[in-house]
């Protein structure tokens, strides 16, 4: 019987791909060019901008690293395929029919910190085939965390305004979260819907005005959210709402489903989804917004000068205590505040600010780089500074809705390495070879 395990560069664990699913995975590493358009900026200011980045983080009493091998793997957007695609190509898993569950950990993925970058919902094929692969990854007893992307937000706060009296701040929450959801409670429906449920509903009609804003809303949502937000973001909003109110109809009626289905859908996901003992409780109640490891933060989307006071003064652990604590009440707020910026950001002039003040309290605390999804790419990981803090994304476009939208074919694979020897390693199946990055040998202080 042939092997199945692949050759590939000592830095990359071996995987174990019987039927050749993986044969474009690379083998072969190449350092990581931050001036080609793939994995930066095609600028040459922009290995100036790392230089600095780096130069700042070896001022600051250089690099730390984690004691063991972390395995980051972000926005799998209801793709259990690719996430177990990735989850193989990281050396993590070994698949095969005989394994329960479907595949067994490695002696690598025993071994390894595995972070799921957030994002796991919307999108893709099957929102709760991939939450029953991650559930079964879980099972199987691995160091693995888990963080909130903004697609895991917008569920929580779609239902929690839902089963709130609505408000100018509320009412419209589900039409703005909602549109791509709708697959998701197309798939609640069916598995957990049943007569009774839509027997306890008014008629259709009573069930898409619960679901939409009044007539009204747009004069007293501009009112009421002066408070949070300025003028031109009001004003976005209320724009932004009748678009998105139009595309949710579509979606629902693109799902085959009436408004009293989407509403029975919606407030079933409350017991699902976020009552204790929930069959899918257990993904939120998992659910960090941060982690640092040594010098890396790992986070969604980013950070602004705010959440770095806080990581200052409660540290990681005070900030998902926080996140858990807010995240269930006054949705509106929470949505467009500090703490689900760091789930939203993507350093617009709209979000929430990260200055060098911030940067330079990172700094202070040893943490010299971000490591992020949120941000989807074509070609592998990206490393860019931003704000002047080395950034590292590492959303490769897993799911296949996403990639047939890029231009991309097939279904993705890929994952981002980072080993105790200060080793970063960009492993995506959209690029032929390898991204190697060392921070400590790749550039040196001028």
């Amino acid at each position: 019987m042939q092997s199945c395990h692949t050759a590939r560069s000592p830095l990359l664990p071996p995987i174990h791909d019987p039927v050749g699913e993986l044969s474009d995975l690379p083998k072969e590493l190449e350092r990581w060019c931050v001036t080609a358009a793939h994995s930066g900026c095609a600028r040459p200011e922009s290995a100036n901008h790392l230089q600095a980045c780096l130069e700042r983080a070896e001022a600051h009493g250089g690099w730390r690293w984690p004691a063991k091998p972390v395995v980051f793997l972000s926005d799998t957007h209801a793709d259990a395929e690719g996430f177990l695609r990735s989850l193989v190509a990281a050396g993590l898993i070994r698949r095969g029919r005989a394994e329960p569950g479907g595949f067994s950990l490695t002696e690598f993925g025993q071994s390894a910190t595995i972070l799921i970058g957030g994002d796991c919902l919307d999108k893709g094929p099957s929102d709760l085939d991939m939450l029953d692969a991650l559930g079964t990854l879980m099972a199987k007893g691995p160091d693995l965390r888990i963080l909130a992307g903004n697609h895991d937000l917008r569920l929580r706060l779609a239902v929690a305004a839902l089963h709130e009296t609505p408000t100018a701040l509320t009412e419209h929450l589900l039409v703005r979260m909602g549109r791509k959801i709708i697959p998701l409670l197309r798939e609640v429906h069916d598995r957990y819907v049943c007569d009774a449920d839509l027997a306890a509903l008014p008629d259709e009609a009573s069930c898409r005005a619960r679901l939409h804003p009044g007539r009204d809303w747009a004069e007293r949502f501009s009112v009421a959210a002066a408070r949070h937000l300025n003028a031109a973001a009001v004003a976005s909003e209320v724009e932004k709402l009748a678009k998105k109110a139009a595309q949710f109809d579509a979606e629902v009626a693109r799902a085959g489903l009436t408004s009293r289905m989407v509403l029975a859908a919606a407030l079933k996901c409350r017991e699902v989804f976020f009552t204790s003992g929930g069959d899918y409780a257990w993904f939120y109640e998992s659910m960090d917004v941060v982690c640092q490891l040594g010098s890396l933060l790992f986070v969604h989307a980013g950070i602004d000068d705010s959440m770095c006071e806080l990581l200052s003064e409660a540290g990681a652990a005070g900030i998902n205590a926080r996140y858990r604590a807010e995240q269930g009440a006054h949705p509106f707020a929470f949505y467009f505040g500090p703490l689900a910026n760091l789930v939203r950001t993507k350093y617009r002039a709209s979000d929430a600010a990260l200055t060098q003040q911030g940067v330079a309290v990172l700094h202070g605390l040893g943490i010299h780089m971000v490591v992020q999804g949120h941000v989807n790419n074509q070609s592998g990981q990206r490393l860019l500074a931003k704000q002047g803090l080395l950034h590292l994304e590492g959303d490769v476009t897993l799911d296949r809705a996403s990639r047939r939208l890029e231009g991309l074919s097939g279904i993705g694979a890929g994952a981002t390495l980072i080993f105790p020897s200060g080793d970063v390693i960009g492993l995506s199946t959209d690029y032929p070879r390898a991204k190697h990055f060392a921070p400590e040998r790749q550039f040196l202080p001028r």
